[in-house]
């Protein structure tokens, strides 16, 4: 039997023994996880600092998982972080209630459970292709038309596994607001917040590094949910769910079969041999998809193995650049992946080659199971790091810059809009890369195009960069990756390539690549969506937004003091702004740093210490600004990160970079400072925090909004939703409680 479904059945037979003894322990009258347990009436700082720490870490890691497991998550920008924002907001609503313990940490499981049933593969495939299924955007291995029918169904299964998500952080808002209001300061109480939180980032980024798989990371979940509960027995039973939790997240390994969780994403890697023990390729996944094959295409291979391959050995995607490319080249490889693109190059002949990829647990299986070792080779030198970034900083020259098969399957970032390669396939990205070029240099782009429309675009911003058409052909093949060609040069090049080489140019006629006639916007670093059509809102994200709104409002409703008021217009915007904001400075450090988790965790971390440093200021000098400087700072900072020209900066770009995290650094730390004065005076923090939370929800959905008029103008929504809380401000009120007479300074 295989060994995950024998894992299944053992959690499930665990699972159900722990359900008959709570049941037991609720006849007796003593039952585990007690619903109707007192509320705190002292403070505790270690058990504000674990929640806050859990709720960051428990984030990232659920955001993670999710979308490994259930596919479409990682393309719907950062629907799993909305999610946890609306159960962390209505558990911060809820702070005076009991805590939902019981109902949080059985969603906790079942959301495991359902996720990771053997026999949900399909199921889960099926609520991907539903719920992503446009003409307007590319999601992998998705339907290319929209299907309401089946969009409603995958929409209704896909609510459950909503409701799941959300329901895990509804007790961990409860726990981190009503330790707020029993703070004797409310700023003491945020700045141990702000610290655990910015604690919980790290510590998911370290495990990230680290390539620890998902069981790790929930165990640590689980243990810190265990830490929270109020008696040692409850403490006990929560412990005792990790066993049932290692099965189901059990993954089989073996030898030539295995999961390594990068930095990245999930990579199940599967070793084929052929009959004669020869090693015949390495498979990779990505989020249970197929993504690159590592193969042996050495002359001497082949000879041993003709039937293999159907197309001529030199005709094939790996090969083919360097017959346009002059003899002997520098090479430069931009996704160079386990290293089909460096062994070609090096079976060509060429005298260097730099070979750039991001994901070290993809370089490493090639530098250790590629059989041809190109990753070996003196004239080989590898680069860890973003493609963007290295082009930015590349002094060399090349006679052949090779843009490998990196189109992205799924999204990076969870924090914004971008998947890997988006600043890769950009008009800026591309000259950039033809400034790399010698005279008589090739540009060789290799794309896997599902699409039309996509290879229109690649050829018009190639077009725009070069200011001719390039070469564009399909590269078919039974054995590698296909892929369509797109060749061009400052140069004669290619023209002189397809004139000394008859074979060559009877290949390109015969192999048409199919172009779209209709017009399609080219990306720019402001507009890097490759993967949408126009520049609108793909119905699909529409969809998923309205169902999460949908969710938000239906829980509010169920909440009887929510329904008295409506949340506070100050701190729901603040939330709505701060999320843009943080959105904006990922984005823009992306193009200097590179798109990569560390950039991320070093935006992300640099906020939360700009708003922690803003909080300790106003704890330790109230008076430290007038409301109106603070607020003229604020927009004054918003206005410079908006008319800075950082792409016309000329200096290095890491200096450029540094001064981007200075600009945007200017409006979060004015930003945190108006929040913490407003938050000292109100009645019920737990009500303030959870406003701003779900204001940060409808901030995230906003977000879309730069599908259609770009990044940069972002920050003009921003700009307005920091106007917005100003006027809540000057209606003197905070949730519903009389500002205090320094209001009126604004």
């Amino acid at each position: 039997m295989n060994s995950r479904i024998v894992a299944f059945i053992l959690a499930l037979a665990v699972l159900a023994t722990i359900r008959v003894m709570l049941t037991r322990s609720r006849k007796l009258g003593k039952p585990f996880l007690d619903p109707t347990k007192a509320y705190p009436t002292t403070w505790s700082i270690p058990q504000l600092f674990l929640a806050s720490f859990l709720t960051l870490f428990s984030e990232l890691a659920f955001i993670r998982w999710i979308a490994v497991e259930v596919r479409v998550f990682a393309y719907f920008k950062n629907l799993a972080l909305l999610l946890c924002f609306v159960g962390f907001g209505f558990g911060c609503v809820l702070a005076r209630k009991s805590v939902h313990w019981a109902a949080g940490i059985t969603a906790f499981l079942g959301l495991v459970l359902v996720v990771r049933t053997p026999w949900s593969s399909g199921i889960l495939e099926g609520l991907s292709q539903g719920l992503g299924a446009s003409a307007d955007t590319l999601i992998w291995g998705t339907w290319p038309m929209w299907d309401w029918g089946a969009f409603a169904i995958a929409a209704l299964l896909a609510t459950s596994l909503f409701l799941l998500l959300l329901w895990i952080f509804i007790p961990l808002g409860q726990v981190v607001s009503r330790q707020m209001n029993l703070a004797p300061q409310s700023l003491r109480a945020y700045s141990w917040n702000l610290l655990g939180s910015l604690l919980g980032i790290l510590a998911f980024v370290g495990v990230s590094r680290l390539m620890l798989p998902a069981w790790f990371w929930m165990s640590i979940i689980l243990l810190g949910m265990a830490l929270l509960q109020a008696t040692a027995k409850d403490r006990v039973l929560v412990l005792s769910l990790l066993f049932p939790l290692l099965l189901l997240l059990h993954d089989p390994q073996s030898q030539n079969h295995y999961t390594i969780w990068t930095p990245y994403q999930q990579i199940e890697y599967s070793r084929v041999y052929a009959r004669n023990g020869d090693f015949l390729a390495g498979y990779v996944q990505v989020n249970h998809t197929g993504y690159q094959i590592m193969f042996n295409l050495s002359p001497s291979f082949l000879q041993r193995h003709p039937k293999l391959m159907k197309e001529a050995p030199d005709e094939n995607p790996y090969d083919l650049p360097f017959r346009f490319a002059q003899t002997y080249p520098r090479v430069l490889i931009v996704g160079a992946g386990t290293g089909n693109d460096a062994a070609a190059a090096l079976r060509h002949d060429s005298s260097a080659v730099d070979a750039v990829e991001i994901d070290p647990a993809i370089l490493a299986l090639g530098k250790r199971d590629h059989p041809e070792h190109p990753y070996d080779s003196s004239r080989v030198s590898t680069h860890l790091t973003d493609a963007r970034a290295f082009l930015k900083r590349a002094t060399q020259s090349y006679d052949l810059v090779l843009f490998g098969l990196l189109d992205s399957h799924t999204q990076l970032s969870d924090y914004s809009n971008m998947r890997i390669d988006n600043f890769v396939y950009t008009l800026e990205s591309l000259r950039e890369a033809s400034m790399h070029l010698k005279p008589d240099g090739i540009l060789f782009l290799k794309f896997q195009v599902n699409r039309p429309w996509i290879a229109s675009r690649l050829a018009e911003m190639l077009q725009q960069t070069f200011g001719k058409a390039p070469l564009v052909f399909d590269a078919p093949s039974n054995l590698t990756a296909a892929a369509t060609c797109f060749v061009i040069s400052p140069g004669a090049r290619v023209e002189d390539a397809l004139t000394g080489d008859a074979r060559l140019q009877a290949f390109v006629e015969q192999h048409p690549a199919t172009l779209e006639s209709t017009d399609v916007p080219v990306t720019t670093d402001d507009w890097p969506y490759l993967y949408q059509r126009e520049k609108r809102i793909p119905r699909a994200y529409i969809s998923i937004a309205a169902i999460v709104m949908l969710l938000a409002s239906c829980f509010y409703i169920t909440i009887p003091e929510a329904r008295k008021q409506l949340p506070s217009l100050f701190f729901f915007s603040m939330g709505a702004g701060f999320l843009l904001l943080e959105t904006q400075a990922i984005s823009r450090l992306a193009l200097y740093f590179g798109t990569t988790w560390q950039v991320n965790a070093i935006a992300i971390s640099g906020l939360l210490t700009t708003l922690l440093l803003a909080n300790v200021l106003i704890e330790r000098w109230p008076d430290f600004l007038p409301r109106s400087w603070i607020f003229s700072g604020l927009l004054a900072g918003l206005l410079a990160a908006y008319w800075l020209p950082f792409s016309r900066i000329p200096a290095v770009p890491g200096l450029v970079g540094i001064l981007v995290v200075v600009v945007f650094a200017i409006p979060v730390f004015f930003a945190g400072l108006l929040f913490s004065v407003e938050f000292r005076a109100v009645e019920w923090p737990s009500a303030a925090l959870g406003a701003n939370i779900l204001g940060a929800v409808v901030g995230g959905l906003l977000e879309n909004l730069s599908l259609v008029m770009g990044m940069h103008a972002l920050l003009l929504v921003t700009l307005i939703l920091y106007c917005l809380a100003g006027v809540g401000l000057l209606r003197g009120k905070v949730l519903g409680v009389e500002m205090s007479p320094s209001a009126g300074d604004l």
